[in-house]
C-alpha cells in the first residue's frame, strides 16, 4: 500500500501501459482518475479497478480539454498527488521521407504538447497546495532509436529531455518530475513500431535486440511507475528510468 490515500491521474489509461499503471496504483491504495480519449474504455477500466476510480474523457493534445480534466479530478478527489502522462501515439514504421507534415504534428501534439498542457494545468495547483509528482512515459526510442521511426523517436527524445528540464526548474517547489523509457511492448501500437504484421517470426526479430529476451509488459511499466510515485523515491527527480530488458545498454 505504498500509495495509500494518494490521488492519481493517469492518461491513456483505457488500455495498454496506462491500464496497467491504473490497476497497479489502485492495488497500492490510490484513487485513480482513468483519463483517455476513449471514454467508454476509460469507464470500463475505472469500473474494473474500483476503489473510487473515475473515468474522464480527454484529448490530451488539446489544452482546454486537459485543463477541464484536471478540474474534474480536483472536484472529485480534492487533490492530485501524482500525474502520469502516459498517453502516446506512433506513426507506422516507414522511411522518414514518407512521413507527411500532418503525421509529425500529431506525433508532437500527443507525445510532447500533452506534457506542456498538463504542466500548465497542474503546476499552479501544486504550487498553491501540496506539491506532487509527475511521471512522463517516454521511450527507449528517445535514447537508442530504431530506423523507420525518426519523427516518433524525436518526439520521445523531446519528452525525455523535457522531463529533465522540468525536474530542474520545479525542484525548488518540491515538485518531482521523472520519466520512464519502456522498450517496445505488446500493446496496440506494436504493429506500428514493427512496420509489419505481428507474427511470431516478426516479433522474434525485435525480441532478439532485447538482452532479457522479451517485450515489455504493462506490469513492468506499472511497477516502475508505482516506485517513482511512492515516498520511497522522494529523493529522485529528473530520472529517466529505462524499463527495457537491457535494450539501451
Amino acid at each position: 500500500m505504498r500509495l495509500k490515500d494518494k490521488c492519481c491521474l493517469v492518461t491513456g489509461a483505457a488500455s495498454g501501459f496506462g491500464e496497467g499503471i491504473a490497476q497497479k496504483f489502485t492495488d497500492e491504495g490510490a484513487r485513480v482518475a482513468v483519463v483517455d480519449l476513449n471514454g467508454e474504455g476509460a469507464q470500463k477500466v475505472a469500473d474494473g479497478i474500483g476503489n473510487g476510480a473515475i473515468a474522464v474523457t480527454c484529448d490530451v493534445s488539446k489544452g482546454d480539454q486537459v485543463e477541464a480534466a484536471v478540474a474534474r479530478v480536483m472536484e472529485e478527489f480534492g487533490r492530485i498527488d501524482t500525474i502520469v502522462n502516459n498517453a502516446g501515439w506512433s506513426n507506422k514504421n516507414a522511411p522518414l521521407m514518407e512521413t507527411d507534415e500532418a503525421t509529425i504534428r500529431k506525433l508532437y501534439d500527443v507525445n510532447v504538447m500533452s506534457i506542456f498542457h498538463m504542466t500548465k494545468a497542474v503546476v499552479p495547483l501544486w504550487r498553491q497546495a501540496n506539491p506532487g509528482v509527475m511521471i512522463n512515459v517516454g521511450s527507449t526510442a528517445g535514447i537508442r532509436p530504431r530506423p523507420g521511426l525518426t519523427w516518433y523517436n524525436s518526439s520521445k527524445g523531446a519528452a525525455n529531455l523535457m522531463t529533465k528540464s522540468l525536474a530542474v526548474e520545479l525542484a525548488p517547489d518540491n515538485i518531482r518530475v521523472c520519466g520512464l523509457a519502456p522498450v517496445m511492448g505488446a500493446t496496440a501500437l506494436l504493429e506500428n513500431f514493427m512496420g509489419m504484421p505481428d507474427t511470431p517470426e516478426n516479433r522474434a526479430k525485435f525480441i532478439s535486440t532485447i538482452p532479457l529476451g522479451r517485450l515489455s509488459e504493462p506490469r513492468d511499466i506499472a511497477n516502475a511507475a508505482a516506485f517513482l510515485a511512492s515516498d520511497e523515491a522522494e529523493f529522485l527527480t529528473g530520472v529517466i528510468l529505462e524499463v527495457d530488458g537491457g535494450r539501451t545498454i
